[in-house]
């Protein structure tokens, strides 16, 4: 499954809002990686997959990025 997400970073609490691109704001500074690691994190979690099942497909540098989440078998993005 593919979503689009536009970050915040240096954000005061870390938390994920719905929308079409999703809006994700990081506490982590856009300072080697830390904020993209933090993005990847949260979607992980947010929908109940492993960390290294989420990545990013473009915008490694920008503040809108497109995400490719490995959902497990037989789910659907309804279903998470």
């Amino acid at each position: 499954m593919r979503i689009r997400v536009h970050v915040i970073p240096g954000s005061k609490q870390t938390l994920l809002e719905p929308g079409d691109p999703m809006r994700a704001h990081v506490h982590a500074k856009p300072v080697d990686g830390k904020a993209n690691d933090e993005l990847l994190h949260l979607i992980s979690s947010h929908f109940g997959v492993r960390s290294s099942a989420v990545r990013i497909v473009s915008g490694r540098t920008s503040r809108d990025k497109v995400l490719d989440i490995e959902l497990p078998k037989g789910t659907t993005p309804e279903e998470q």
